[in-house]
């Protein structure tokens, strides 16, 4: 659904985890029960810059985009607690790297895609492929 929402990415430069959230563990990556409560504290969050077309088209795929498998009704998944983040990397480089400190919490956007597209300039100055993750 994520690639179907966001034709511009291409399917053999995306990394989608499984329900086991190794990839994410493997990162560091904590679930929202591990934060500490001042660093929750400390965290503003602002909405994404969306248009009400967009906002709508969130609100319309949100639970088919989230990872709610195997869940029952009154608990709340893991994929909900699992803390994420971004990720541009080049080769074995890591050209950026934000991590969620709350659920919510989210990079600088229009920074993450002047990154990637001085990337893959880069790569294609040197026939390099360039792998995108969100998580």
């Amino acid at each position: 659904m994520f690639l179907e929402q966001n034709p511009g990415v291409d399917r053999d430069s995306m990394f989608v985890d499984d329900y086991e959230f190794g990839a994410y563990k493997a990162v560091g990556f904590q679930s929202f029960t591990d934060v500490n409560k001042e660093t929750v504290k400390n965290v503003k969050i602002t909405a994404p810059d969306l248009g009400f077309g967009q906002w709508m088209s969130y609100a319309g795929n949100v639970m088919k985009l989230s990872p709610v498998d195997g869940v029952k009704f009154g608990e709340i998944p893991e994929g909900v607690l699992r803390l994420g983040g971004t990720f541009v990397v080049r080769g074995d480089d890591v050209k950026y790297q934000w991590s969620d400190r709350i659920p919510g919490d989210h990079p600088d956007i229009e920074e993450v895609l002047e990154i990637a597209q001085r990337e893959v300039t880069e790569q294609k100055k040197k026939g390099e492929k360039l792998f995108f993750g969100l998580f």
